[in-house]
């Protein structure tokens, strides 16, 4: 167990972090985490004040089977289907992990203290499967504390719309592109004025805008790589860092604005900027990159934990690095689509490929699942 002392000395930077108004998430959840008191731990010694899950964490988590022995062998014995065994098992643990952050929801007035759960990624371009998806996940976790989270792909959009207009929470994911996040941020405020013409308490209404940050680096940095000039390579390492600070930069735009500020006096919540995908890819890059240079107030940074960990080990917390340096961000994006690296073609990519690799984690969970049910004298269906 960690004492008192040791968790001050190695949490400086996470409370650091934290008095600049960035809320600190772990981007991982499982059962031994939970059953473990990892989680718990997490919360009181490093700044953790939510949780947010993948179809990929799920598969790792659940498809090792760790933790899920008794629960798979109920399962079994009842014949569910593979389907609904993996909905059983991961909104089990998110409810767990909801009661464990239920203290910082409360005393955060609703703002943390959340745990994510996303709609099957197998209808992330079905909008009306994903909006009946996100109810019944909703239902199923029945913690006030979830925030459903949903992929912005076209589909995805009027989806959010819909749920965030019956009240329920969301976190919408797969953003890439300055242009999209605009369409989620427009959503998002269609769906609390929706909510206000049917009466409801938008001040229970809570939103996050999950903008993904390491994969645009892989991509560009690949094509820089590639193109091989002193210009391109001197390029590496900024046009994620630039992309985000824009995003931000949109943020503050459009919740300063009077389509929100009339929203303002119902209590609205303004939807905060997400960071996500914040482990380095490149091991030449700083471990902690994605979180020392996107400070930034009103933000939730989700971290997995080897970031999380290296953050309070030696992250570098010296106040806002994201205000002051719009117009070198577009100076960088500028630049890299001046050596004929189309944004809107590696932002494109980016999304479909996200989306591909959800559907695939989430194949190989209900193959691993499959497995263990066939294995207790059960056919799956």
């Amino acid at each position: 167990m960690i004492t008192v002392t040791e968790a001050t000395a190695t949490a400086g930077a996470l409370k650091r972090l934290s008095d600049q108004g960035v809320s600190i998430w772990l981007d991982d959840l499982s059962r031994g985490r939970i059953e473990s008191g990892n989680l718990a731990e997490l919360v009181a010694t490093k700044h953790v004040v939510g949780v947010t899950t993948n179809p990929s964490i799920f598969q790792a988590a659940i498809g090792s089977g760790a933790g899920y022995e008794e629960q798979l062998s109920d399962l079994a014995t009842r014949g569910v289907t593979v389907d609904e065994a993996v909905r059983m098992m991961t909104t089990a643990d998110v409810r767990a992990a909801a009661d464990v952050l239920r203290p910082v929801f409360d005393a955060t007035g609703g703002r943390d203290g959340r745990v994510s759960i996303e709609v099957d990624p197998r209808l992330a371009h079905q909008t009306a499967a994903t909006i009946a998806e996100a109810k019944q996940l909703a239902w199923l976790v029945d913690r006030p504390n979830v925030m459903i989270k949903i992929p912005a792909t076209k589909a995805g959009l009027p989806a959010i719309t819909e749920v965030i207009g019956l009240g329920i929470s969301v976190n919408v994911t797969l953003i890439f592109s300055l242009e999209r996040y605009r369409e989620v941020m427009d959503a998002y405020l269609a769906g609390l004025e929706k909510a206000a013409e049917k009466g409801l308490d938008l001040s229970t209404i809570h939103s996050v805008a999950s903008f993904f940050v390491s994969r645009v680096d892989s991509e560009i940095d690949k094509r820089l790589t590639v193109l091989g000039t002193d210009q391109a390579l001197a390029l590496k390492g900024k046009a994620a860092l630039a992309n985000a600070r824009l995003a931000y930069q949109a943020y503050e735009e459009v919740f300063a604005g009077e389509r929100f500020n009339s929203l303002g006096g119902a209590r609205a919540n303004k939807q905060r900027p997400l960071w996500a995908s914040t482990g380095v890819k490149d091991p030449s890059y700083k471990d902690t990159l994605y979180v020392d240079d996107l400070v930034a107030p009103g933000t939730v940074n989700t971290m997995p934990e080897a970031t999380l960990n290296a953050t309070a080990d030696h992250g570098e917390i010296t106040g806002d690095t994201v205000t002051g340096g719009y117009a070198q961000a577009r100076a960088d994006l500028a630049a890299v689509q001046a050596l004929g690296i189309s944004y809107d073609e590696v932002v494109r990519q980016l999304e479909d490929e996200g989306v591909a690799k959800f559907e695939a984690a989430w194949q190989e969970l209900l193959d691993a699942v499959t497995k263990s049910l066939n294995s207790k004298g059960v056919d799956a269906e």
